[in-house]
């Protein structure tokens, strides 16, 4: 009764949420009803230019104050929720199916399919992310779909790698042999018994790498490969308030600040996932 009791509460049951769960689901969630509500939230049109209250500091009227061509830098931060959390959302569709197909096949298959899979997730795996994507966008245009296009080339060979990691582990198991013996084998066997189990690890590793993508989608931006303007975008926004930072530096922290949120939101999600769903992480 001991262990079975032990067992009982080391499930995620159980288990106290953790703290950096709560605080980056709470920020995620903000995140959301701003990208949402950012015609209501929003105090000014982000795209209105004011040329006569070009530049100013953060005040009562403007809270984090306007940028060089008179707009309202709140307005254009909460505007600039949108196109990251689309851009996510593009990228998240894209490279955790691709993924997580590419390694559960791998690993179940073994033999050539394996290894000529694994070859070309190790080849994908060994180009550098950001070089890529620009390459790409330059071929495609800027734009949000392309851009999420060329990030999400290189993003999915860490998903594949974990699932043909996990699938091998699962092949020889006792689980997947009674599975068998029942008559069941091929896509059933991997879509209702692989995939669940190897769902978490994926969701863990999709928080954690989120922060990284966001990171990258900015420089996409700030290097006008992103959303073509005046769209509100934070890396494009950055990149803008470079050019007079040191006299004005409120037009680039405001969206560095944002991109910064969002970035510690999905690494919070993502530790916190960690500990609820790996039993190892108890104490």
């Amino acid at each position: 009764m001991t262990d079975l009791s032990h067992r009982l509460s080391a499930t995620p049951s159980r288990r106290k949420i953790p703290f950096l769960l709560v605080t980056g689901c709470g920020l995620l969630t903000l995140l959301v009803v701003t990208a949402i509500f950012a015609p209501w939230i929003a105090p000014f049109d982000p795209d209105a230019q004011q040329m006569a209250g070009r530049l100013l500091p953060p005040s009562a009227l403007h809270w984090f104050g306007t940028d060089s061509f008179g707009r309202d830098l709140l307005s254009r931060v909460i505007y600039g929720t949108r196109p990251t959390l689309v851009l996510i959302i593009f990228i998240l569709l894209l490279t955790v199916p691709a993924g997580m197909a590419v390694g559960m096949v791998a690993g179940y298959a073994g033999g050539w399919a394996e290894k000529i899979l694994m070859r070309i997730t190790d080849i994908f795996l060994s180009l550098p992310s950001l070089v890529i994507a620009l390459a790409m966008v330059a071929v495609l245009g800027p734009g949000l779909l392309n851009g999420a296009l060329a990030l999400a080339l290189t993003s999915w060979p860490p998903f594949a790698r974990q699932a043909r990691a996990e699938t091998q582990r699962l092949r020889r198991s006792d689980y997947l042999a009674a599975a068998r013996m029942q008559g069941i084998r091929g896509l059933p066997l991997l879509l209702g018994h692989i995939l669940p189990l190897c769902l978490p690890g994926a969701v863990v590793r999709a928080a954690l790498s989120l922060g990284g993508i966001i990171l990258s989608a900015a420089g996409l931006g700030f290097l006008g490969m992103g959303v073509r303007p005046p769209a509100a975008e934070w890396g494009s926004m950055v990149a803008e308030g470079g050019k007079v930072i040191f006299d004005q530096w409120w037009v680039a922290a405001a969206p560095g600040g944002a991109i910064l949120l969002a970035s510690l939101t999905f690494n919070f999600i993502g530790d916190g996932l960690r500990d609820r769903l790996d039993s190892r992480h108890d104490n």
